[in-house]
């Protein structure tokens, strides 16, 4: 008798178990994925910081001065994760029309939180804030579908009052670095089909746009990337970005200008 017991407990474990586990795979496998994902991308990385830690670092008790005065340290670190907050560009994943084209809507609102200290509290607060930046787009340019480097600093300046906004059309990988070391995040505007993102509907989007928010000591930017939920610090090789940085050029994408965005 005593020997059937554990044959029947496993049994009604199993009958148990096994609904229930598809049930939960089937209904948040997707999210499971994208935590795990996430996890091991994070695991990888430098911490994030904050915009206060970036601008205000703790330099070294040893560090000499000179005259009285404190050292300017003129070293790059080997790597930089700036704790810029992430939304895709479609927070409740629908890919309609106008999320589609809100890449550079999502690139500004990410920046702008962090560098005003603030979050991305949730999906609607992400959707209010894209609709407002489209409904600011259509009233001074007359559309928001596609907006130039130029176009986009202005939106910048105008609706976050980010004045000093720098759009810059000669860097390097140390010109990113040294901007991300001093706390800004870069936006840019890319050839969204040189990426390579695996996580891209194929073909990829013609124009795109994200965020650089760091950098590692094996040569890759980390990155906010809005063209997909699984886009929070994503990293592409420094090459790979580097080459796909084109403005939109009325659509002729890949002969676009080089250029980036600093938000000030």
């Amino acid at each position: 008798m005593f020997s059937m017991k554990p044959r029947k407990f496993i049994l009604i474990f199993l009958v148990l178990f096994i609904p229930l586990s598809i049930f939960v795979l089937f209904t948040y496998g997707g999210k499971i994925k994208d935590w795990m994902v996430l996890w091991q991308r994070k695991a990888s990385l430098p911490p994030a910081i904050s915009y206060e830690q970036a601008t205000n670092p703790i330099q070294p008790s040893s560090a000499p001065a000179l005259n009285g005065q404190p050292s300017i340290i003129t070293s790059l670190p080997p790597s930089i994760n700036l704790g810029v907050p992430f939304t895709p560009q479609a927070p409740f994943a629908n890919w309609d029309e106008v999320h589609e084209e809100a890449c550079e809507e999502a690139s500004l609102l990410m920046v702008a939180r962090y560098k005003k200290g603030g979050t991305i509290d949730s999906p609607s607060d992400a959707e209010q804030e894209l609709f407002k930046l489209v409904d600011f787009e259509n009233k001074i340019f007359g559309y928001y579908k596609d907006t130039t480097a130029e176009e986009t600093a202005r939106v910048g300046r105008e609706y976050y009052g980010f004045k000093k906004t720098r759009v810059i059309y000669e860097f390097t990988v140390d010109t990113i670095k040294r901007e991300l070391a001093a706390g800004n995040p870069i936006i840019v505007p890319a050839a969204g089909r040189e990426l390579g993102n695996p996580y891209f509907t194929s073909p990829g989007p013609l124009y795109h746009m994200l965020v650089i928010r760091g950098y590692t000591s094996d040569d890759k930017f980390i990155t906010n990337d809005p063209g997909t939920r699984r886009g929070e610090e994503y990293t592409y090789k420094f090459d790979i970005l580097m080459n796909a940085i084109h403005d939109w050029n009325g659509g002729d994408v890949i002969n676009g200008k080089k250029v980036i965005i600093v938000l000030e």
